[in-house]
């Protein structure tokens, strides 16, 4: 077993937020050169660019695991990542339609681009992905263990579209075992303020909409392989697999 630096939560040139220098081949150049060995590409409400990044992660020796950055009912932000595409489509199928029927204002919010593996632009979304779901923040995590994928609250330390932001707790009823937390969050802090929050695995991620961003939050995690399976027992601290975090636990 060793250390793997990973990014789960970034976005594509799909994500109307996301910059359009956030092509495939520049995101995994950079993630390569920033050390990054296993990576989720997690655009709003919709996995359309997946595909193309994952071809384009193998090129530059990166893991890829598919996921997508769900806006609940209540306008929380969840992670949802799989190790299958074919189940991750039909998941982010089943997503997609579930949005409200909101149509994207691009003067404002930006293009939704899906691009093909020369990176040529194939087709626009239409559809807000800025946009929430009909699905309630329980339903969303009923949905991801359904499918058999991993689900966990992003950027709880946000201020807004968090889980804590929006609904001011954790559901003591939900099966969360891992947090999202933003690149540059004061984890010291952060316990301090949430003690409960030492219950849960504490999962940094860039959240990056630029280049230049990638890489400025990752997490290291202590597994046998680069694998969506191992990442769940090192959230779990099970089977030796655990998480390398640079602060100490106990948040003193």
């Amino acid at each position: 077993m060793r250390l793997y630096k990973t990014d789960l939560h970034l976005h594509s040139v799909l994500s109307p937020c996301g910059d359009l220098e956030m092509s495939p081949k520049a995101v995994m150049k950079k993630a390569s050169e920033m050390g990054i060995e296993i990576i989720a590409v997690t655009d709003h409400n919709s996995m359309a660019n997946s595909c193309v990044y994952q071809r384009s992660a193998v090129q530059f020796g990166i893991h890829y695991i598919y996921g997508v950055e769900i806006q609940t009912a209540e306008e929380i932000h969840v992670i949802a990542l799989f190790d299958n595409w074919e189940i991750a489509r039909k998941f982010n199928k089943e997503l997609f339609n579930s949005l409200l029927p909101i149509k994207n204002d691009p003067e404002y919010f930006g293009d939704q681009i899906v691009i093909d593996d020369e990176e040529n632009i194939v087709r626009i979304i239409n559809k807000a992905l800025l946009n929430s779901s009909i699905w309630t923040f329980e339903t969303v995590l009923k949905k991801i263990e359904a499918y058999g994928g991993f689900g966990f609250p992003a950027h709880v330390d946000a201020y807004t579209n968090s889980v804590i932001s929006q609904l001011g707790f954790i559901p003591q009823n939900s099966k969360i075992i891992a947090v999202g937390i933003t690149a540059h969050c004061d984890v010291e802090g952060l316990l301090k303020k949430y003690p409960y929050l030492k219950d849960y695995a504490l999962i940094r991620n860039s959240d990056a909409h630029y280049l230049a961003d990638i890489g400025s939050g990752t997490t290291d995690f202590y597994l046998e392989e680069p694998s969506l399976s191992e990442i769940i027992l090192a959230c779990k601290n099970e089977k030796k697999r655990k998480i390398k975090y640079n602060w100490r636990s106990d948040g003193k």
